[in-house]
């Protein structure tokens, strides 16, 4: 040790230290942790990112790569990172310019899609005013881009003063559905993958958003809110600042040919981050139900058919955003688990077990 090199670190700092060294990869196949006794549906859980915050990580259509967000090293806020399913070859593939958020690959691999607001800030914008709660920010220069697989030659797909994010493919390809502030209110959109013939999908007062395609491409699966009264004009109000609370919050699906949507969960918690099984019978999603006050998200798979609910995970802390591969095979989610500091947040993958 150099002899000008204080021998005791300050809390500040030998947390900033413990974080750097954490924010590098390690090789694949990730590194192998114990899943909970009571998690039966997992085997041979890994985890893939050490550090930072890492969040919303989506398969491509093969299973063998991951693209996700996160904040990490010198970036202030998320950027886009791809890395191969068992944890090797991060890499960035976002400018690493203003905020981005909500990834996916094209079925085809051909190209991926993201929100981000580097066109109209380049430096992150400004974190919310909590000062009336734990809110979101909706950053309006979020708007839609489809790039090349890694990240080449961004292409803009919308082009509004509001808020557009959310957004994923369908696995046939043909399709994206995405969420926008363009009415005044956040609804359900659908477009080709170039931008063009955008339809509107909901109309009801309250925030539709996190929507994903079955595999089939026939249904979707979203998170809503539909407040009344008080609760209400509280939630038109935050819009007008670009916020939004999340709160309660309920699963709904739809079928693409009659458009009636169908609410699946009504038990007052912040129910969000849907995925299909590929079974098309059932929801794998993320929820405080057994904590409706606190935090504590597990992750939880619905039968649309009787409405039976199972508990998958059980960590005492954040468990969200699942993906099934579409074989069903394997699951990626995030999780505060295994944090070397308080509020990490990374990816894990584990064999999924029927």
């Amino acid at each position: 040790m150099n002899k000008r090199t204080p021998r005791i670190l300050s809390t500040a700092l030998l947390l900033a230290a413990l974080q750097s060294v954490y924010a590098q990869e390690p090789p694949g196949p990730g590194v192998k942790v114990e899943p909970l006794a009571a998690e039966k549906h997992f085997k041979n859980l890994r985890q893939l990112t050490f550090g930072g915050q890492n969040a919303e990580a989506y398969f491509s259509h093969d299973a063998t790569e991951l693209i996700f967000q996160s904040t990490r090293n010198e970036l202030e806020c998320d950027a886009i990172f791809r890395m191969g399913s068992d944890g090797s070859n991060v890499r960035r593939v976002s400018s690493g310019q203003g905020v981005t958020t909500c990834a996916f690959i094209a079925p085809d691999n051909r190209s991926i899609i993201y929100a981000s607001t580097h066109l109209q800030q380049q430096q992150c914008p400004p974190k919310p005013d909590h000062s009336k709660g734990y809110v979101w920010p909706l950053y309006a220069g979020y708007e839609l881009f489809r790039a090349g697989p890694e990240g080449e030659n961004p292409r803009r797909l919308t082009s509004n003063d509001n808020y557009d994010a959310e957004a994923v493919y369908s696995p046939q390809g043909d399709r994206i559905v995405f969420t926008s502030l363009r009415s005044g209110d956040l609804e359900l959109y659908l477009m080709n993958p170039d931008g063009s013939g955008v339809e509107q999908l909901t109309d009801q007062p309250g925030y539709d958003g996190g929507a994903f395609f079955s595999l089939d491409g026939e249904w979707i699966v979203w998170r809503a809110s539909r407040p009344t009264g008080t609760a209400l004009q509280d939630y038109q109000l935050l819009l007008k600042d670009g916020l939004i609370r999340p709160g309660k919050l309920e699963l709904y699906i739809m079928n693409l040919d009659t458009r009636s949507p169908l609410q699946l969960t009504d038990n007052g918690a912040a129910n969000f981050g849907p995925y299909w099984h590929p079974d098309g019978r059932h929801i794998i999603f993320s929820s405080n139900m057994h904590d409706p006050e606190g935090r504590n998200f597990d992750l939880y798979m619905i039968n649309i058919d009787s409405r039976d609910i199972e508990r998958i995970t059980h960590y005492e802390g954040f468990d969200g955003f699942p993906m099934f591969s579409h074989d069903g095979r394997q699951l990626v989610f995030a999780s505060n688990r295994h944090g070397k500091v308080r509020g990490e947040t990374n990816v894990f993958i584990t064999d999924f077990v029927p």
